[in-house]
């Protein structure tokens, strides 16, 4: 909203998000934001001084404007007075208008006007009035003073909240994160990465900008408000009613245009998303479109969206843009009624010219406040929905946390025991049932079997991600769910098919494995992990920076990085995703011997994709539909010529 008008500043939204429950999820941010009440009870005090200020402004530059045409019509009636006087006629010191008046002859102070004649009583008539500067001069240093005083005031509440709304958003963002790491894997496993983050970022930010403008917007717009009308009734109830009157009307036509452009509004969100769907789609898959002759189609598709998308933008866009023309002609038709009966009221004498100038300015000022205390309600709304999503994480059910007396494992030697292992993702659908081995330390196991078949589930397991329903893992003779997570976790490395490198340079990537590792075992680490040949070869070596997606790096060297990282953390046990589907056969046998390396000595759980790399394993545990079919060695499982044999002759018929 904008325009020369009364009604103009301000915007009023066309589509809000609205929170399921709007009153609990306000009553839960005001409690979070209650141990700030003494710096948000500062920055209302302050909010609604800077505002009485602002208000008091106008008024004063009216008093102005009165003094100097109130002086002004002195001067004029002063040289009337004289002008008019028989020659000869001396007006000594301290002579009033009052005594001239006495010393006229009855016949001529008969002839002067009424009014005329009071203001001749009041003039003094020894010297000729002037426009008294003095006082517009004080009246100007209280303007400034008022001026001065409400922006320091703003300013002052401004530097508060902005404070309050930092610390609250640092401490949403401190919690979340901190519920993150008490959430189980669970939560993750039925939730896009996406969803999680916009609850640190959107939802956070969108909290943390309100708190920053619309909390004392709200305090400053109702404040503004009353004080206008308060101030307007004391120049003129007339005036005020005048300009009161078209508010409704504009209400009642804003109401209309936004029912009927938010129909709109809705439409033209949706075939946008239609839209870049559709865009998204053709880029993405943009070869097999132009194999299969779907270009026609694409085109004709993208047209009818692009239509409707047409349609509905235009109708949203054009109604919304009625508002401001409707608003500006109600807000100059208000103006036009202030300035007639403020005009008739200045000629009877009821009302100074100066009055009148702060009227226009207070009705110019009247209906922003008003706007932005709608915009607000819109904006509350999208933030009792960022909130009410920020809440609900923060009141999501967490692991069960560790027991107080946790076993620790003082000296790890390897050994691991499935004992009767009973596990279901959901309570009425059990994936592994009744599961036994035992592990020496130092073995190598293997896990194989098709996509699905569960091989993860063990992993998850085995690192406590997940508890059994029943049975047990125990390490060293401790059950795992005696131990603390963490302490489990710490045991094991992890090399997984996808590899996980973040922003910073080589060095850095490897070093995640072990706080304030040096420089000489990084390199020993990149060494044995066949990854220091490669790394010497750029010119910036380990300095050499990763971007986020590390695609300045091949496949396989990332996976050599992340085997070095292993190495250099030196974990008894292990966990290895063969990762080698998608490297050319020389950067495969790099891998092979890295790998070989890394699990000298440890206990190793290998998820194998390509059966002829896990012959020599000590236990492989052959898993279909959740469940362990087959255990043992490779020449064992051979020989039985069940599922494994099946799996293995299979991958070679396909090989040769």
């Amino acid at each position: 909203m904008g325009g020369a008008g009364p009604m103009g500043g301000g915007a009023v939204r066309g589509l809000v998000e609205k929170p399921k429950n709007f009153k609990a999820t306000m009553r839960d941010l005001l409690k979070y934001i209650g141990r700030f009440k003494r710096s948000i009870l500062l920055v209302l005090i302050f909010a609604v001084a800077s505002t009485v200020f602002a208000i008091l402004s106008p008024r004063m530059l009216g008093n102005m404007t009165n003094q100097v045409v109130s002086d002004y019509i002195n001067m004029k009636a002063y040289d009337g007075i004289i002008g008019s006087l028989p020659k000869g006629v001396t007006l000594p010191p301290g002579t009033t208008g009052k005594d001239l008046i006495n010393k006229l002859p009855a016949a001529q102070a008969a002839q002067i006007p009424a009014d005329k004649l009071d203001q001749i009583k009041n003039l003094d008539l020894s010297h000729r009035p002037s426009i008294d500067f003095v006082k517009i001069r004080n009246i100007a240093f209280w303007l400034l003073g008022l001026y001065l005083l409400s922006a320091l005031f703003s300013y002052i509440q401004g530097w508060i909240m902005t404070g309050v709304s930092q610390k609250i958003t640092y401490q949403f963002r401190r919690d979340i994160s901190e519920k993150i790491n008490r959430m189980p894997l669970g939560y993750f496993d039925k939730r896009t990465f996406g969803e999680v983050l916009s609850r640190v970022t959107n939802d956070v930010d969108t909290v943390s900008q309100t708190l920053n403008q619309g909390l004392s917007q709200i305090v400053t717009s109702v404040t503004m408000i009353l004080g206008i009308l308060i101030m307007m009734f004391t120049i003129s109830w007339n005036l005020t009613l005048v300009a009161v009157i078209t508010v409704p009307l504009s209400f009642i036509l804003i109401a209309l245009i936004i029912r009927k452009s938010q129909h709109y509004f809705k439409e033209q969100q949706d075939t946008l998303g239609h839209i870049n769907g559709h865009i998204e789609e053709m880029y993405a898959g943009h070869n097999v479109m132009r194999v299969m002759g779907g270009e026609k189609r694409s085109v004709a598709k993208f047209k009818k969206i692009n239509r409707q998308l047409y349609g509905s933008a235009w109708k949203s866009q054009f109604l919304s843009g009625l508002m401001m023309p409707i608003m500006t002609f109600i807000g100059n038709l208000g103006f036009v009624g202030v300035t007639v009966l403020g005009g008739w009221l200045a000629l009877n004498g009821k009302i100074q010219i100066g009055d009148i100038q702060a009227f226009i300015q207070y009705v110019n000022q009247f209906n922003q406040p008003i706007m932005q205390t709608a915009n607000i309600a819109n904006v509350m709304q999208s933030t009792a929905a960022a909130a009410e999503r920020v809440f609900e994480f923060l009141s999501e059910e967490e692991e069960e946390p560790d027991i107080a007396d946790a076993a620790k494992i003082e000296e790890v030697k390897g050994g691991v025991e499935f004992e009767n292992v009973v596990f279901g993702y959901n309570p009425d659908q059990t994936i592994i049932k009744g599961f036994s081995a035992h592990i020496q330390p130092g073995q190598k196991i293997a896990i194989v079997g098709p996509t699905g078949a569960g091989k993860t589930t063990i992993v998850n397991l085995l690192m406590r991600f997940y508890d059994v329903n029943s049975g047990g893992i125990k390490i060293d003779g401790v059950d795992t769910r005696k131990m603390k997570r963490a302490d489990v976790r710490k045991l094991f490395g992890m090399v997984l098919q996808d590899t996980w490198l973040f922003n910073g340079t080589v060095r850095e990537n490897i070093g995640y494995g072990k706080l304030g590792a040096s420089d000489e075992e990084i390199i020993e680490a990149a060494k044995a992990a066949h990854a220091d040949h490669f790394i010497h070869a750029h010119p910036m070596g380990y300095k050499m920076e990763l971007n986020e997606e590390a695609d300045n790096i091949s496949q396989g060297e990332k996976q050599l990085l992340t085997i070095a990282r292993a190495m250099l953390a030196q974990t008894p046990m292990l966990i290895l995703d063969e990762a080698t589907s998608s490297v050319d056969t020389r950067t495969e046998i790099l891998i092979q011997k890295a790998m070989e390396n890394l699990m000298k000595g440890k206990t190793s759980f290998v998820i194998a994709h390509r059966l002829s790399t896990i012959r020599g394993a000590d236990l492989i545990l052959a898993m279909r539909d959740g469940n362990i079919v087959e255990q043992g060695t490779h020449l064992e499982l051979m020989a039985k010529q069940g599922f494994y044999a099946s799996l293995y002759n299979s991958q070679f018929a396909a090989r040769t």
